[in-house]
Protein backbone atom coordinates (compact mmCIF):
# COMPACT_ATOMS: atom_id res chain seq x y z
CA UNK A 1 0.00 0.00 0.00
CA UNK A 2 1.46 3.31 -1.07
CA UNK A 3 1.95 6.36 1.34
CA UNK A 4 0.52 9.73 1.01
CA UNK A 5 3.57 11.82 2.20
CA UNK A 6 4.39 12.84 -1.34
CA UNK A 7 0.93 14.45 -1.26
CA UNK A 8 2.42 17.54 0.52
CA UNK A 9 4.23 20.46 -1.33
CA UNK A 10 7.98 19.31 -0.97
CA UNK A 11 9.40 21.56 1.77
CA UNK A 12 13.18 23.67 1.28
CA UNK A 13 15.16 23.40 4.55
CA UNK A 14 15.01 27.25 5.12
CA UNK A 15 11.43 29.50 5.06
CA UNK A 16 12.89 31.95 3.06
CA UNK A 17 14.36 29.58 0.27
CA UNK A 18 10.84 28.02 0.30
CA UNK A 19 9.00 31.50 -0.05
CA UNK A 20 11.28 31.80 -3.02
CA UNK A 21 10.94 29.20 -5.28
CA UNK A 22 7.17 29.04 -4.77
CA UNK A 23 5.92 30.80 -7.90
CA UNK A 24 8.47 28.28 -9.69
CA UNK A 25 7.10 25.90 -7.72
CA UNK A 26 3.44 26.67 -9.01
CA UNK A 27 4.11 27.87 -12.25
CA UNK A 28 5.45 24.76 -14.10
CA UNK A 29 5.96 25.39 -17.85
CA UNK A 30 7.85 28.11 -19.19
CA UNK A 31 8.82 29.14 -22.80
CA UNK A 32 12.96 29.18 -23.25
CA UNK A 33 13.94 31.08 -26.13
CA UNK A 34 17.48 30.92 -27.91
CA UNK A 35 17.69 33.93 -30.64
CA UNK A 36 20.23 35.84 -32.20
CA UNK A 37 22.21 36.73 -35.28
CA UNK A 38 22.60 33.07 -35.75
CA UNK A 39 19.26 32.58 -36.84
CA UNK A 40 20.12 34.14 -40.24
CA UNK A 41 22.11 30.84 -41.09
CA UNK A 42 19.93 28.40 -39.26
CA UNK A 43 22.64 27.34 -37.36
CA UNK A 44 22.46 26.67 -34.11
CA UNK A 45 23.81 28.96 -31.25
CA UNK A 46 27.68 29.18 -31.09
CA UNK A 47 28.55 25.09 -31.69
CA UNK A 48 29.24 26.21 -35.60
CA UNK A 49 32.55 28.32 -34.24
CA UNK A 50 33.43 25.75 -30.70
CA UNK A 51 33.11 23.01 -33.11
CA UNK A 52 32.54 23.64 -36.80
CA UNK A 53 31.40 20.28 -38.35
CA UNK A 54 30.20 20.10 -41.76
CA UNK A 55 26.66 20.34 -41.22
CA UNK A 56 26.62 23.85 -40.32
CA UNK A 57 28.18 24.94 -43.83
CA UNK A 58 29.35 28.21 -42.25
CA UNK A 59 33.07 29.51 -41.35
CA UNK A 60 34.07 31.24 -38.18
CA UNK A 61 34.38 34.83 -39.86
CA UNK A 62 31.04 34.38 -41.79
CA UNK A 63 29.10 33.27 -38.19
CA UNK A 64 30.86 36.22 -36.10
CA UNK A 65 29.71 38.83 -39.11
CA UNK A 66 26.18 37.57 -38.66
CA UNK A 67 25.04 40.57 -36.52
CA UNK A 68 26.35 43.07 -39.39
CA UNK A 69 22.74 41.73 -41.29
CA UNK A 70 20.64 41.34 -37.91
CA UNK A 71 17.56 43.01 -38.59
CA UNK A 72 14.45 41.42 -37.10
CA UNK A 73 12.13 44.23 -38.35
CA UNK A 74 9.09 41.86 -37.49
CA UNK A 75 9.93 41.30 -33.67
CA UNK A 76 6.22 41.91 -31.20
CA UNK A 77 8.02 41.30 -27.71
CA UNK A 78 3.80 41.34 -27.00
CA UNK A 79 3.28 38.92 -29.48
CA UNK A 80 5.85 36.35 -27.55
CA UNK A 81 4.35 36.56 -24.55
CA UNK A 82 0.32 36.61 -25.74
CA UNK A 83 1.67 33.10 -27.45
CA UNK A 84 3.83 32.01 -24.23
CA UNK A 85 0.37 32.40 -22.06
CA UNK A 86 -2.41 31.02 -24.60
CA UNK A 87 0.18 28.00 -24.60
CA UNK A 88 -0.53 27.73 -20.34
CA UNK A 89 2.85 28.91 -19.89
CA UNK A 90 3.81 31.01 -16.37
CA UNK A 91 7.42 32.27 -17.19
CA UNK A 92 9.43 32.95 -20.06
CA UNK A 93 13.59 32.39 -20.13
CA UNK A 94 15.57 34.37 -22.96
CA UNK A 95 19.07 34.35 -24.09
CA UNK A 96 21.02 37.47 -23.21
CA UNK A 97 24.06 36.28 -24.31
CA UNK A 98 24.80 32.79 -25.91
CA UNK A 99 28.64 31.27 -25.31
CA UNK A 100 29.60 33.02 -28.86
CA UNK A 101 29.37 36.27 -26.89
CA UNK A 102 27.23 38.39 -28.59
CA UNK A 103 24.66 40.40 -26.69
CA UNK A 104 21.44 40.62 -27.23
CA UNK A 105 20.78 43.72 -24.74
CA UNK A 106 22.51 46.89 -24.83
CA UNK A 107 25.60 46.39 -22.28
CA UNK A 108 27.91 49.29 -22.24
CA UNK A 109 31.06 46.87 -21.35
CA UNK A 110 30.89 45.51 -25.41
CA UNK A 111 30.19 46.74 -28.84
CA UNK A 112 29.31 43.08 -30.42
CA UNK A 113 25.80 43.57 -29.38
CA UNK A 114 22.46 44.26 -30.48
CA UNK A 115 22.17 47.73 -30.98
CA UNK A 116 25.26 48.03 -33.19
CA UNK A 117 22.92 45.75 -35.71
CA UNK A 118 20.66 47.43 -38.21
CA UNK A 119 17.89 46.59 -36.08
CA UNK A 120 19.77 48.91 -33.60
CA UNK A 121 17.24 48.35 -30.45
CA UNK A 122 17.48 46.89 -27.26
CA UNK A 123 15.32 43.58 -27.75
CA UNK A 124 15.69 42.22 -24.29
CA UNK A 125 14.49 45.86 -22.86
CA UNK A 126 11.27 45.47 -25.12
CA UNK A 127 10.46 41.85 -23.78
CA UNK A 128 11.08 42.96 -20.66
CA UNK A 129 8.96 45.88 -20.77
CA UNK A 130 6.00 43.09 -22.07
CA UNK A 131 6.35 40.27 -20.02
CA UNK A 132 6.19 42.96 -17.15
CA UNK A 133 2.81 44.92 -18.42
CA UNK A 134 1.52 41.11 -19.48
CA UNK A 135 2.59 39.68 -15.43
CA UNK A 136 4.52 37.32 -16.95
CA UNK A 137 7.82 36.68 -14.78
CA UNK A 138 11.05 36.96 -17.20
CA UNK A 139 14.50 35.26 -16.50
CA UNK A 140 17.79 35.66 -18.45
CA UNK A 141 20.03 32.79 -19.90
CA UNK A 142 23.46 33.94 -19.55
CA UNK A 143 26.73 32.04 -21.18
CA UNK A 144 29.70 32.18 -18.30
CA UNK A 145 32.01 30.77 -21.59
CA UNK A 146 32.69 34.05 -24.37
CA UNK A 147 34.20 33.41 -27.16
CA UNK A 148 34.45 37.38 -27.88
CA UNK A 149 36.09 37.97 -25.24
CA UNK A 150 39.82 38.25 -24.85
CA UNK A 151 40.22 37.72 -20.83
CA UNK A 152 38.25 34.26 -21.82
CA UNK A 153 40.62 32.83 -24.29
CA UNK A 154 43.06 33.47 -26.83
CA UNK A 155 41.46 35.60 -29.40
CA UNK A 156 44.18 35.27 -31.97
CA UNK A 157 43.40 31.28 -31.79
CA UNK A 158 40.28 29.72 -33.51
CA UNK A 159 36.85 28.99 -31.32
CA UNK A 160 37.64 25.33 -31.94
CA UNK A 161 41.05 25.50 -30.39
CA UNK A 162 40.26 27.57 -27.01
CA UNK A 163 36.72 27.46 -26.40
CA UNK A 164 36.94 25.97 -22.82
CA UNK A 165 38.69 28.97 -21.65
CA UNK A 166 41.63 29.02 -19.72
CA UNK A 167 41.52 30.27 -16.00
CA UNK A 168 44.99 30.76 -15.58
CA UNK A 169 45.67 32.91 -18.23
CA UNK A 170 46.74 37.14 -16.71
CA UNK A 171 43.00 37.80 -18.36
CA UNK A 172 40.73 35.86 -16.78
CA UNK A 173 40.17 37.77 -13.60
CA UNK A 174 39.17 41.33 -15.79
CA UNK A 175 36.90 38.06 -17.58
CA UNK A 176 35.48 37.64 -14.66
CA UNK A 177 34.91 41.16 -13.73
CA UNK A 178 33.46 41.63 -17.04
CA UNK A 179 30.55 38.94 -16.37
CA UNK A 180 29.98 40.54 -13.29
CA UNK A 181 29.53 44.23 -14.79
CA UNK A 182 26.97 42.51 -17.34
CA UNK A 183 25.04 40.55 -14.86
CA UNK A 184 24.75 44.24 -12.68
CA UNK A 185 23.40 45.30 -15.74
CA UNK A 186 20.99 42.89 -16.52
CA UNK A 187 20.01 42.79 -12.92
CA UNK A 188 19.57 46.67 -12.81
CA UNK A 189 18.12 47.97 -15.87
CA UNK A 190 15.38 45.36 -17.35
CA UNK A 191 13.03 45.36 -13.68
CA UNK A 192 11.92 42.73 -12.11
CA UNK A 193 14.19 39.34 -13.02
CA UNK A 194 12.78 35.78 -12.06
CA UNK A 195 15.78 33.93 -12.95
CA UNK A 196 19.03 33.89 -14.15
CA UNK A 197 19.62 31.49 -16.47
CA UNK A 198 23.65 30.26 -16.58
CA UNK A 199 25.49 27.57 -18.97
CA UNK A 200 28.45 26.87 -18.17
CA UNK A 201 29.58 23.94 -19.93
CA UNK A 202 32.76 21.98 -18.46
CA UNK A 203 35.23 23.18 -15.47
CA UNK A 204 31.95 24.76 -14.10
CA UNK A 205 34.09 25.92 -10.67
CA UNK A 206 36.64 28.03 -12.62
CA UNK A 207 34.37 30.98 -12.68
CA UNK A 208 34.18 31.50 -8.90
CA UNK A 209 30.40 30.83 -9.05
CA UNK A 210 29.29 32.03 -5.41
CA UNK A 211 30.45 35.29 -5.99
CA UNK A 212 28.27 35.70 -8.98
CA UNK A 213 25.03 34.13 -6.75
CA UNK A 214 26.11 36.45 -4.40
CA UNK A 215 25.58 39.58 -6.55
CA UNK A 216 22.44 38.10 -8.08
CA UNK A 217 20.99 37.64 -4.03
CA UNK A 218 22.50 41.41 -3.38
CA UNK A 219 20.65 43.03 -6.32
CA UNK A 220 17.47 40.66 -6.79
CA UNK A 221 16.93 38.75 -3.57
CA UNK A 222 14.01 37.29 -5.21
CA UNK A 223 15.63 35.71 -8.32
CA UNK A 224 16.40 32.31 -8.48
CA UNK A 225 19.66 30.54 -9.91
CA UNK A 226 20.16 27.24 -11.44
CA UNK A 227 23.08 25.06 -11.06
CA UNK A 228 24.95 25.77 -13.91
CA UNK A 229 27.92 27.94 -13.19
CA UNK A 230 29.92 25.73 -10.32
CA UNK A 231 27.76 25.82 -7.14
CA UNK A 232 24.51 24.56 -5.95
CA UNK A 233 21.59 26.58 -7.38
CA UNK A 234 17.86 26.94 -6.48
CA UNK A 235 17.04 23.95 -9.31
CA UNK A 236 18.74 21.51 -11.58
CA UNK A 237 18.61 21.29 -15.18
CA UNK A 238 18.83 18.31 -17.11
CA UNK A 239 18.76 19.13 -20.76
CA UNK A 240 16.41 17.18 -23.22
CA UNK A 241 15.78 14.30 -21.23
CA UNK A 242 13.29 13.88 -18.11
CA UNK A 243 14.57 11.74 -15.50
CA UNK A 244 13.64 7.69 -14.51
CA UNK A 245 13.19 8.75 -11.24
CA UNK A 246 12.22 12.14 -9.09
CA UNK A 247 15.27 14.03 -8.63
CA UNK A 248 16.94 14.16 -4.81
CA UNK A 249 19.31 16.23 -2.81
CA UNK A 250 20.93 12.60 -1.58
CA UNK A 251 24.35 12.19 -2.85
CA UNK A 252 26.27 9.02 -3.12
CA UNK A 253 29.39 10.41 -1.85
CA UNK A 254 27.64 11.90 1.46
CA UNK A 255 26.19 8.00 2.26
CA UNK A 256 27.42 5.34 4.04
CA UNK A 257 27.85 2.38 1.43
CA UNK A 258 25.01 0.23 2.16
CA UNK A 259 25.03 -3.04 3.42
CA UNK A 260 23.25 -4.37 0.22
CA UNK A 261 22.70 -2.11 -3.22
CA UNK A 262 19.54 -0.88 -2.95
CA UNK A 263 17.37 1.22 -5.33
CA UNK A 264 16.39 4.59 -4.49
CA UNK A 265 12.66 4.84 -3.77
CA UNK A 266 10.31 5.63 -6.28
CA UNK A 267 8.62 8.08 -4.19
CA UNK A 268 11.36 9.82 -1.91
CA UNK A 269 10.45 11.74 1.18
CA UNK A 270 9.87 15.57 0.51
CA UNK A 271 12.51 16.58 2.50
CA UNK A 272 15.27 14.60 0.06
CA UNK A 273 13.13 16.10 -3.28
CA UNK A 274 15.29 18.59 -5.53
CA UNK A 275 13.78 21.33 -7.44
CA UNK A 276 14.20 20.82 -11.16
CA UNK A 277 13.49 21.66 -14.69
CA UNK A 278 13.80 19.60 -17.83
CA UNK A 279 14.56 22.04 -20.85
CA UNK A 280 13.56 20.52 -23.81
CA UNK A 281 13.25 21.68 -27.88
CA UNK A 282 9.59 21.10 -30.34
CA UNK A 283 12.05 20.14 -32.98
CA UNK A 284 15.58 18.56 -32.37
CA UNK A 285 17.72 22.41 -32.27
CA UNK A 286 17.80 24.83 -29.99
CA UNK A 287 17.77 27.95 -32.83
CA UNK A 288 16.01 28.70 -35.66
CA UNK A 289 16.62 26.06 -38.64
CA UNK A 290 14.40 26.23 -41.95
CA UNK A 291 16.14 22.49 -42.34
CA UNK A 292 14.68 20.86 -39.21
CA UNK A 293 11.59 19.81 -39.61
CA UNK A 294 11.64 16.82 -37.46
CA UNK A 295 8.72 18.35 -34.95
CA UNK A 296 7.11 16.83 -31.56
CA UNK A 297 3.54 16.01 -32.24
CA UNK A 298 1.51 17.70 -29.84
CA UNK A 299 0.73 14.34 -28.24
CA UNK A 300 4.50 13.50 -27.02
CA UNK A 301 4.86 17.51 -25.64
CA UNK A 302 1.93 16.80 -23.59
CA UNK A 303 2.79 13.85 -22.23
CA UNK A 304 6.19 14.81 -21.63
CA UNK A 305 4.85 17.55 -19.68
CA UNK A 306 2.62 14.96 -17.76
CA UNK A 307 6.19 13.32 -17.14
CA UNK A 308 7.74 16.10 -16.28
CA UNK A 309 5.29 17.01 -13.68
CA UNK A 310 5.02 13.60 -12.24
CA UNK A 311 8.82 13.55 -10.94
CA UNK A 312 7.90 17.03 -9.31
CA UNK A 313 9.97 18.98 -12.28
CA UNK A 314 9.27 22.06 -14.68
CA UNK A 315 9.12 21.70 -18.06
CA UNK A 316 10.88 24.84 -20.16
CA UNK A 317 9.51 24.55 -24.19
CA UNK A 318 12.38 25.84 -26.21
CA UNK A 319 11.22 28.17 -29.47
CA UNK A 320 14.33 29.30 -31.83
CA UNK A 321 12.63 32.67 -33.28
CA UNK A 322 12.80 33.31 -36.99
CA UNK A 323 15.40 36.21 -38.21
CA UNK A 324 12.69 38.57 -38.69
CA UNK A 325 11.77 38.20 -35.08
CA UNK A 326 8.63 35.96 -35.49
CA UNK A 327 7.68 32.44 -33.99
CA UNK A 328 7.29 30.19 -36.98
CA UNK A 329 3.95 28.57 -37.51
CA UNK A 330 4.91 24.74 -36.47
CA UNK A 331 5.89 26.03 -33.01
CA UNK A 332 2.89 28.27 -32.33
CA UNK A 333 0.69 25.36 -33.53
CA UNK A 334 2.02 22.93 -31.08
CA UNK A 335 1.97 25.46 -28.06
CA UNK A 336 -1.32 26.68 -28.65
CA UNK A 337 -2.74 22.74 -28.50
CA UNK A 338 -0.64 22.60 -25.45
CA UNK A 339 -2.58 25.81 -24.85
CA UNK A 340 -6.26 24.15 -25.28
CA UNK A 341 -5.49 21.13 -22.79
CA UNK A 342 -4.08 22.94 -20.28
CA UNK A 343 -7.26 25.12 -20.80
CA UNK A 344 -9.01 21.75 -19.50
CA UNK A 345 -6.55 20.12 -17.18
CA UNK A 346 -4.48 22.75 -15.76
CA UNK A 347 -5.16 21.87 -12.07
CA UNK A 348 -3.07 18.19 -12.78
CA UNK A 349 -0.27 20.59 -13.54
CA UNK A 350 0.01 23.31 -12.29
CA UNK A 351 1.11 23.61 -8.29
CA UNK A 352 1.43 19.92 -8.33
CA UNK A 353 4.72 17.82 -6.84
CA UNK A 354 5.48 14.28 -8.10
CA UNK A 355 2.69 11.62 -7.47
CA UNK A 356 2.62 8.96 -5.45
CA UNK A 357 2.66 6.42 -8.71
CA UNK A 358 5.66 6.00 -10.41
CA UNK A 359 6.12 3.03 -12.40
CA UNK A 360 2.80 2.78 -14.10
CA UNK A 361 2.56 1.05 -17.38
CA UNK A 362 0.10 3.36 -18.89
CA UNK A 363 0.14 6.84 -17.81
CA UNK A 364 1.91 9.22 -14.74
CA UNK A 365 0.28 10.96 -11.50
CA UNK A 366 0.85 13.84 -10.19
CA UNK A 367 -0.33 15.15 -6.74
CA UNK A 368 -1.83 18.50 -4.96
CA UNK A 369 -2.57 18.28 -1.02
CA UNK A 370 -5.49 15.84 -0.96
CA UNK A 371 -5.59 14.81 -4.34
CA UNK A 372 -3.88 12.83 -7.31
CA UNK A 373 -4.15 13.52 -10.53
CA UNK A 374 -4.08 10.15 -12.67
CA UNK A 375 -2.79 11.25 -16.57
CA UNK A 376 -3.83 8.49 -18.70
CA UNK A 377 -1.77 8.04 -22.07
CA UNK A 378 -3.01 4.51 -22.78
CA UNK A 379 -6.82 3.86 -22.26
CA UNK A 380 -7.85 0.81 -21.41
CA UNK A 381 -9.81 -1.59 -23.26
CA UNK A 382 -11.50 -3.56 -20.36
CA UNK A 383 -12.79 -0.07 -19.31
CA UNK A 384 -10.83 -0.44 -16.02
CA UNK A 385 -7.87 0.79 -14.75
CA UNK A 386 -6.03 -1.01 -11.45
CA UNK A 387 -3.50 0.78 -9.44
CA UNK A 388 -1.57 -0.06 -5.80
CA UNK A 389 -3.78 1.01 -2.87
CA UNK A 390 -3.21 4.20 -1.13
CA UNK A 391 -3.09 4.85 2.52
CA UNK A 392 -5.98 7.52 2.65
CA UNK A 393 -9.02 6.29 1.16
CA UNK A 394 -10.28 8.07 -1.77
CA UNK A 395 -13.74 9.23 -1.51
CA UNK A 396 -14.22 10.19 -5.11
CA UNK A 397 -12.95 9.62 -8.51
CA UNK A 398 -13.76 12.15 -11.47
CA UNK A 399 -12.90 12.96 -15.48
CA UNK A 400 -11.02 16.28 -14.95
CA UNK A 401 -12.31 17.35 -18.51
CA UNK A 402 -16.41 17.00 -17.58
CA UNK A 403 -16.30 16.47 -13.60
CA UNK A 404 -18.13 13.22 -14.56
CA UNK A 405 -18.07 10.67 -11.31
CA UNK A 406 -16.28 7.23 -12.13
CA UNK A 407 -16.85 4.26 -10.17
CA UNK A 408 -14.40 3.16 -8.11
CA UNK A 409 -13.39 -0.10 -5.50
CA UNK A 410 -10.64 0.26 -3.02
CA UNK A 411 -9.80 -2.73 -1.76
CA UNK A 412 -6.74 -3.60 0.81
CA UNK A 413 -4.16 -3.73 -1.78
CA UNK A 414 -5.28 -1.96 -5.21
CA UNK A 415 -7.48 0.77 -6.37
CA UNK A 416 -9.87 -0.43 -9.22
CA UNK A 417 -11.42 2.33 -11.39
CA UNK A 418 -14.14 1.89 -13.87
CA UNK A 419 -13.79 4.07 -17.20
CA UNK A 420 -15.88 5.05 -19.99
CA UNK A 421 -15.53 3.67 -23.06
CA UNK A 422 -13.84 6.40 -24.87
CA UNK A 423 -10.70 8.32 -23.78
CA UNK A 424 -11.71 11.80 -22.93
CA UNK A 425 -8.73 13.28 -24.79
CA UNK A 426 -6.79 11.76 -27.22
CA UNK A 427 -3.35 12.80 -25.61
CA UNK A 428 -3.94 12.55 -22.48
CA UNK A 429 -7.25 12.06 -20.56
CA UNK A 430 -7.00 13.04 -16.68
CA UNK A 431 -8.65 11.16 -13.26
CA UNK A 432 -9.09 13.34 -10.49
CA UNK A 433 -8.88 11.25 -7.24
CA UNK A 434 -9.73 12.75 -4.08
CA UNK A 435 -9.03 11.72 -0.45
CA UNK A 436 -10.76 12.18 2.63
Amino acid sequence: MLGTESLAFPQTAQKADEDRTAWYREAKFGMFIHWGPYSLASVEASWPIMRPEAQWNITEPEYVSLYKKFNPTEYDPAAWVELAKQAGQRYMVITTKHHDGFCMFDSKLTDYKITNTPHGKDVIAMLAKAAHDAGMPLGFYYSPPDMHHPGYRDTTQLVKDSWHGDPSRPGWASYLDYMAGQLRELLTNYGPVALIWFDGLDREEKYQGQRFIDLIHELQPAALVNNRIGVDGDFVTPEQEIPDRIPTRLKASNLPPPAQPEAPPAVPPPEDFELWETCMTINDTWAYNKNDQHYKSVKVLIQNLANVASKGGNFLLDVGPTPEGTIQPEFVERLQAMGQWMKVNGDSIYGTTYGPWQDLAFGKSTAKGKTVYLHVFDWPSNHELELPALASRVSRVTLLATGHKTRFTQKQDRLLIKVPSAAPDPNDSVLKIEMR
